[in-house]
């Protein structure tokens, strides 16, 4: 009889040391080990960064179903010889789906709100009451579609060779890493009231039923395996053409859904121009809006007008904080589909609006209001090849299982994006057919005199801005790094004067934050802080890269 030794995969009673990981002829950083394994073994066996991070991105469909699926979206960056290139991966709310029948339907449930008006919750845009599941929160898939047109354009591997380690993850099983069981666990309270409901029974059999969610439990997901192989095969067109479409569309009508045939037909990916920022001689790159990457970009704006002292100095946090609380709060007013922006992304962009809004901030804390222009928030993975091609790569489904639906027999979980529509009429990000919403997901990149630096990006809805300007100020302000400043104990912003910081924060920067009249709320559960990868390219060509222990990741170095 063998004997085993029994452990607790979860604890974390004494935190490891990461070290900055070092490679020469590729890298790949990713929440999962498994997935970034994928996409190394694609780098070795000829394929580039944009391969590499196709294959890692279809194994996290499988690997981390909390965070994103096959019924996910995608925003990417790609450095790809010598040029920037951007991609909107985002889909469109269906051209059936009305605010008007959103709005009948909360009413008949009796939870419509008749009040639109600002709530300062930044995670409720503009107060919106769109339900956080079903059918009213689904927009078109754009994962498939996003692998792709990307690898049509920069590609050279076999595009069906890039399935094969997640179609054998979910046919043979894969073991649960710790992090992943966690955010699985804690969903299967979330999930429990919707077992009466029939269109929510294909999500729970696929992933809650009969399954064994303890780290290192074995999950198999032979249904998503079967699709994986089916997209392999049709280089992803059966999604939105073919039998899967299909199949998605007759769970839609036989359970109330809006997506129609036209909506999956007639859906593609954008490619568009990054727009980016200059940071103390660092140019920060970031998806331009729906998505919310602009957020970063305002917060840093602002931040750029004013003079830090060492990171441990409580005032340079409060800077941080006043900030950041500015950047999101015009950001959650203006961002929206570029189609139905008033505002002018440029002014944001400007010197004139970080010198305006950088005067706004005193030695208290203050909740503002948003800038008067008359006057004047997951997966992500990054990778690199030996050619100097980089990724910064996020697929997500924004909550955790998305919609909370999943196509019958197929494993694709739908996601639930629409969720950050406004319903306010006057609102630019109001809902409304073929309309894009606030998007929350943001690959980041950082150049430096036109030459790359490398790309990087910190996961979790609402975290992810606030994760990316922490982390641009750990490496350009206070010299940390790339593992020092992912490692660092991080701040998040929820909402009015309240600021949430992890448990290893200094105890004296938060008493002194709460004397200036910051709400702080101390929180033992790290993972809501995000989740973050990062690459920096070296003068002598070699990739310094790392991965925090907020995650199940790993940095597979070539």
């Amino acid at each position: 009889m063998t004997n085993y030794i029994s452990f607790n995969a979860a604890s974390n009673k004494y935190p490891s040391r990461r070290s900055v990981v070092y490679g020469k002829n590729g890298m790949v950083c990713t929440s999962q080990t498994l997935a970034a394994q994928a996409g190394l073994d694609i780098l070795k066996k000829g394929g580039n960064a944009v391969d590499a991070a196709i294959a890692t991105a279809i194994s996290l469909t499988v690997l981390e179903p909390p965070s994103n699926g096959i019924g996910s979206d995608l925003f990417a960056l790609v450095w790809y010889k010598g040029k920037l290139y951007g991609l909107n991966g985002s889909g469109p709310a269906p051209l059936k789906l009305t605010r008007e029948l959103v709005l009948a339907k909360l009413r008949k449930e009796g939870n419509a709100k008749d009040d639109y008006a600002e709530s300062g919750e930044i995670s409720d845009l503009s107060a919106s009451s769109m339900p956080d599941h079903g059918w009213e929160t689904v927009t078109i898939p754009g994962a498939p579609a996003s692998w792709k047109v990307l690898h049509e354009r920069f590609g050279n591997a076999d595009f069906a060779s890039l399935f094969a380690a997640a179609v054998r993850y979910a046919e043979e099983g894969f073991p649960l890493q710790p992090i992943c069981s966690k955010l699985w666990k804690k969903n299967v309270p979330k999930v429990a009231p919707l077992k009466n409901e029939k269109m929510y029974q294909p999500m729970l059999e696929t992933f809650f039923n009969n399954k064994k969610l303890e780290p290192g439990n074995i999950v198999k997901l032979p249904e998503m395996g079967k699709t994986l192989r089916r997209l392999a095969e049709s280089g992803c067109d059966s999604f939105y053409t073919g039998d899967i479409a299909r199949e998605i569309i007759r769970f839609a009508n036989a359970t109330g859904g809006y997506l129609t045939e036209a909506d999956l037909q007639n859906y593609k990916p954008e490619w568009v121009e990054p727009i980016m920022l200059n940071y103390r001689g660092y140019d920060v790159c970031e998806i331009p809006p729906n998505g919310h990457g602009l957020v970063v970009l305002m917060t840093l704006n602002i931040l750029r007008q004013l003079s830090f002292g060492a990171k441990e100095d409580p005032e340079t946090v409060h800077k941080q904080l006043e900030a950041m609380k500015i950047g999101f709060t015009d950001g959650k007013m203006y961002i929206a589909d570029p189609r139905y922006m008033k505002a002018d992304v440029a002014y944001f962009l400007s010197e004139e609006y970080g010198k305006k809004r950088s005067a706004e901030i005193a030695a208290e804390a203050h909740l503002p209001r948003p800038v008067d222009l008359n006057c004047g928030g997951t997966v992500y993975l990054c990778t690199a090849d030996r050619e100097g091609n980089m990724v910064s790569l996020i697929q997500s489904h924004f909550n955790n299982f998305g919609s909370k639906l999943s196509v019958p027999g197929t494993g694709i979980l739908l996601n639930n994006r629409g969720k950050n529509f406004s319903l306010d009429s006057e609102h630019d990000n109001c809902l409304a057919p073929g309309k894009k919403p606030y998007h929350t997901i943001i690959p980041g990149f950082l150049l430096k005199d036109g030459e790359p630096v490398g790309p990087f990006g910190v996961m979790g809805a609402f975290m992810q801005p606030q994760g990316q300007v922490q982390v641009v100020n750990n490496l350009i302000d206070f010299g940390l790094n790339p593992q020092e400043a992912l490692d660092a104990p991080r701040w998040q912003w929820t909402g009015g004067e309240t600021v949430e910081v992890e448990a290893s924060f200094d105890k004296e920067i938060v008493e002194d934050l709460r004397r200036r009249g910051h709400d702080i709320k101390v929180m033992e559960d790290f993972t809501s802080f995000g989740r973050g990868q990062m690459i920096v390219r070296q003068p002598d060509g070699v990739y310094a890269a790392a991965t925090e222990p907020r995650t199940d990741g790993v940095v597979a170095a070539w």
